[in-house]
């Protein structure tokens, strides 16, 4: 979430928190019923959460870690996989599945060890007639989803057989083999145990003896056997860093993490599992979500002040009441804690967005050109987010810069991949812009990157456009 996982948006309204798979956010979060399938969540604190265990074994593994995407996977099946183009998918149910960050540090060096090895390109699946096209369409659908429009991307993805195509990429049993050792080795180096990852295993060990239909998705495309994890048992206990424990910073972001994630996605189930009596963090920040996402939000900011006292300059809490009063109608109330989220947090995109949303919503004209400059912002800081593009659009639209709104529009249609949308919405805008001007020249590059038609590259031609732009 960035802040909290956040709905389907509403009038000028954004998201942040976690998101659909693929994909949706969770933040600007777009938060997805379980029942509408996977979705791709995105939520700042997570994601930095993930990172700073995952970071180092990228490293380990002789990846950079700011060119490995982890995907949050909204979505209870119990799996994770990786893909090409470096990017590694955790499914929220495997997640709240690890009893420790131990655990959930193996799985992802395991998936580490796929990436490194070159897995997902190798795999003979990819030769199958058919698989190669859905790869494209979902991978597609990932980036969708990524940029901010969970509902191209949910098309996409159910267009490319997500299931299907992940059950047909199952590796082999010697790239198992292989994938495993690589993930000790990743872990060896960053001076953790490989410990977790076999006792996640051997937790499921009984699920070699179900039919493949029977099994969780990630034994599907990941073959589980006695003989593999004795394997690994064996090779981990002779290790140096074998017994090493979870350090206690690293267990309450684990516990942060999945409290956060059980708030937005069981909020019934949280609100019995972290009890009234128990007056942890963890526990409280569930709470506090669970009551947001079940319609109570007073009783979750009472919560979320009281955490505050403790902790005032955690930017999430500020983020996720603003999100709250947003999302209730209460717009003024909204921009102080976003402005203090931001203050905290400057680099933070989805935070941005936040703010963003509310000034522009706040029907002044001075604030709706202060979130317009927020909104900006947020495209330098990820140039591919398709919601703070569309937010833009209607903000120009509001203000009467036609122009802007269309070339805006252009922009979130690009950074979806839908490049016929983009061309349209780019040509639409040229005509609005003088010809010498940045703006009608980035109009004109999303043409000309667009898959233009023979008859917009004879226009362009024409005018001298195709020329330059080369």
């Amino acid at each position: 979430m960035t802040s909290p996982i956040r709905k389907p948006l509403r009038t000028l309204g954004i998201i942040t928190g976690i998101a659909t798979v693929m994909m949706s956010q969770l933040g600007p979060a777009y938060a997805q019923s379980a029942q509408r399938g996977p979705t791709l969540l995105r939520d700042t604190e997570i994601e930095e959460i993930l990172h700073r265990e995952a970071d180092p074994i990228f490293l380990a593994a002789g990846l950079h870690p700011q060119d490995v995407r982890i995907l949050l996977i909204g979505d209870p099946t119990m799996n994770a996989f990786a893909t090409q183009g470096q990017q590694l998918g955790l499914h929220t149910g495997l997640i709240l599945e690890a009893e420790n960050p131990n655990e959930l540090k193996g799985v992802i060096a395991h998936e580490t060890g796929h990436i490194a090895g070159g897995h997902p390109i190798r795999s003979g699946e990819l030769t199958r007639a058919g698989i190669k096209p859905m790869l494209l369409t979902m991978g597609l659908g990932v980036l969708a989803m990524f940029a901010g429009a969970p509902d191209a991307g949910a098309l996409l993805l159910a267009n490319s057989q997500y299931f299907g195509a992940l059950g047909a990429l199952g590796y082999s049993r010697e790239q198992e083999g292989r994938a495993d050792q690589a993930a000790l080795g990743f872990l060896e180096k960053t001076g953790q145990s490989g410990e977790g990852l076999v006792e996640f295993f051997d937790k499921f060990r009984y699920q070699e003896v179900f039919s493949q239909d029977r099994r969780f998705p990630y034994f599907r495309s990941h073959p589980l056997s006695s003989q593999r994890i004795e394997l690994l048992r064996t090779r981990v206990e002779a290790q140096p860093s074998y017994g090493v424990p979870d350090t206690p910073e690293s267990i309450l972001e684990f516990q942060i993490m999945k409290a956060k994630i059980d708030g937005f996605v069981n909020p019934q189930l949280s609100l019995t599992k972290y009890k009234e009596s128990d007056t942890s963090y963890p526990a409280r920040y569930a709470r506090a979500i669970a009551y947001y996402q079940t319609k109570d939000p007073d009783r979750a900011i009472r919560l979320i002040d009281g955490m505050l006292v403790d902790q005032p300059d955690n930017p999430y809490l500020w983020e996720l009441k603003g999100q709250i009063l947003f999302e209730f109608g209460r717009v003024a109330e909204a921009e102080a804690p976003q402005r203090r989220s931001v203050a905290l947090k400057p680099d933070a995109a989805l935070l941005r967005i936040n703010l963003g949303q509310t000034l522009i919503n706040l029907n002044d004209a001075k604030k709706r050109d202060e979130g317009i400059a927020e909104l900006k912002r947020v495209t330098l800081l990820e140039t591919d987010n398709a919601e703070a593009w569309r937010l833009l659009a209607m903000a120009y639209e509001a203000r009467g810069d036609d122009g802007l709104a269309r070339l805006a529009t252009a922009e979130q249609y690009f950074a979806m991949g839908a490049l016929g949308e983009s061309r349209n919405f780019a040509i639409r805008a040229r005509e609005l812009f003088d010809r010498s001007s940045v703006e009608w020249l980035r109009a004109t590059d999303i043409v000309m990157a667009s898959n233009p038609t023979d008859q917009d590259m004879r226009a362009l031609s024409d005018e001298g456009s195709a020329t330059r732009r080369r």
